[in-house]
């Protein structure tokens, strides 16, 4: 599993508390070795391995696990129990769709509101996803772009949006993860970035809608193999399934 995750990794649907439940901390780590591959797309989950692994009983564990059912991360399926969820297909542009609502608002919240704090954030973000896209390691290119694009909906100030989006970027790697020819991003950053950041220094909502809009349609044809892209793969296949206990979790 990476060492440096996005940050956004692990916190969807996970409420603010001063002390984190045993199935807050289940779901957490379910939902980075989701991230990260360790648990394979359409694989089964184990409840009585990763139990062991984690130091839980089934009970927590399965109920951290139906709430990734509704993050649209696992699925339940009667009578087999629960796997990682497979997106793709059709999934692939409506998962976009629900993409590009969440963040065009985001955009155009942040484009209005013109927080030079915001504007610094999201900016650093786009350096950082720079910095790594003139390396080779697709895992940390594919981890800053994502991180982007938490930022920006983070920078709305809205909770609901962060989490929403906190889940969609799970599903993103899912789907990314889902592609048959595996796993891979794009080698250079799509100018559609800086088209974006110059229209929300603008104030330009708009224009930064259609940035996003133009910069989602791009991905989803990469996706379906419609677009000949230049691409950083990685071999996910290296990747053990592993968990380490839950310091201090409750046994029920």
């Amino acid at each position: 599993m990476p060492r440096d995750l996005p940050r956004s990794v692990g916190r969807a649907a996970v409420p603010r508390v001063s002390r984190l439940s045993t199935v807050d901390l289940i779901a957490i780590e379910l939902r980075k070795a989701i991230f990260s591959g360790a648990l394979a797309v359409g694989a089964s989950l184990g409840e009585v391995e990763i139990a062991a692994q984690l130091g839980v009983s089934r009970s927590p564990l399965r109920e951290a696990a139906q709430r990734l059912v509704q993050e649209g991360i696992l699925v339940a399926i009667p009578g087999r129990g629960m796997s990682v969820a497979v997106i793709e297909g059709d999934q692939i542009a409506d998962v976009y769709e629900m993409r590009l609502a969440i963040e065009a608002q985001a955009a155009r919240r942040v484009a209005r509101a013109g927080n030079a704090g915001a504007l610094q954030r999201i900016r650093k973000a786009f350096d950082d996803l720079v910095a790594v896209s003139d390396g080779e390691d697709a895992r940390a290119i594919g981890d800053a772009d994502l991180e982007f694009h938490q930022v920006l909906v983070d920078a709305a100030g809205s909770e609901r949006m962060t989490r929403a989006m906190a889940a969609l970027v799970m599903q993103t790697r899912i789907m990314s993860f889902s592609v048959a020819d595996g796993y891979s991003v794009r080698r250079s950053v799509s100018p559609t970035y800086t088209v974006l950041l110059d229209a929300l220094a603008a104030g330009d909502a708009d224009a930064a809608a259609t940035a996003l809009e133009k910069q989602f349609s791009d991905a989803v044809s990469r996706l379906r193999g419609d677009a000949d892209v230049d691409t950083v793969e990685v071999d996910l296949d290296e990747q053990p399934q592993v968990f380490q206990p839950i310091d201090g979790a409750m046994r029920d």
